[in-house]
């Protein structure tokens, strides 16, 4: 029974001048991470933006393998798990980057951010573009 109300009392915080707020879920290890991201984009991307985050996946995962400061490590374990929630509960549609994220990136992923703004809008204006056709 102590254990039960002395978790109670960690899970409410009753009594805590601050307001709730659930403990941050514990980082998932790469691979089972990279498996997760895979299987969300399965499941709750179209095929197009799924076959292009799938790439941009295993790209990413590829190049941090060899990565041996624990800083970057749980950087980069975090950004994608908090990616990974935001695709499963579809949050992210319509969603716009945080200001601080865009002021901590470098010229060359700034370049990256802008050539896929381009090609999505290039694909809106297809897509919306009453003359043209789709191949079939």
């Amino acid at each position: 029974m102590r254990t039960y109300s002395r978790l109670l009392a960690i899970a409410t915080d009753a009594g805590s001048a601050k307001p709730f707020r659930p403990a941050p879920m514990a980082l998932l290890p790469p691979i089972p991470l990279y498996r997760r991201l895979l299987r969300a984009h399965r499941k709750h991307l179209p095929a197009e933006e799924r076959v292009l985050g799938d790439m941009y996946v295993k790209a990413e995962f590829r190049n941090h393998k060899d990565i041996d400061n624990p800083v970057h490590i749980i950087g980069f374990l975090t950004e994608w798990q908090f990616y990974c929630q935001m695709v499963e509960g579809d949050s992210w549609k319509g969603a716009q980057i945080d200001k601080t994220k865009i002021d901590k990136m470098s010229d060359q992923q700034i370049g990256q951010l802008y050539e896929l703004m381009q090609a999505i809008r290039k694909k809106d204006l297809e897509d919306n573009d009453p003359e043209h056709k789709p191949d079939q």
